[in-house]
């Protein structure tokens, strides 16, 4: 299990990382955040995808989908990726980790494998 110091510095070892936080979806409020903030004011990437978070479920309640999970949701932006992904472990539960790439120098598919592999990690 990793603490939450070491997961961020983790997730900020993939490539393209421009910025991540782990976020309280209740609330808005990123927990821990790592990144240069040049490119990114992490607690407003926080409130923002906390809606974004919170939208989903409410659509996933509507539709009656309660033996679904959200994994990862992803918005592709012209210059980045968003990744936001729920953590899943019952001391997890109501947290999402938020992930900002640069999208020329990323591979999407190998950031959302180490994202899901930090989140399991995840000691909370």
């Amino acid at each position: 299990m990793a603490n939450l110091e070491m997961s961020l510095k983790e997730a900020m070892a993939i490539d393209g990382a421009i910025g991540v936080a782990l976020v309280d979806y209740g609330s808005g409020m990123a927990l821990g955040s790592l990144g240069d903030g040049g490119e990114m004011d992490l607690n407003v990437a926080a409130a923002g995808n906390t809606d974004v978070v919170r939208a989903k479920m409410r659509t996933m309640e509507m539709l009656n989908l309660h033996d679904n999970e959200i994994e990862d949701i992803l918005i592709s932006l012209t210059n980045q990726y968003h990744m936001v992904r729920p953590i899943t472990t019952p001391s997890g539960r109501g947290l999402f980790l938020f992930l900002a790439l640069n999208r020329s120098r990323s591979n999407l598919a190998m950031a959302r494998h180490q994202l899901k592999r930090i989140e399991l990690a995840l000691e909370i």
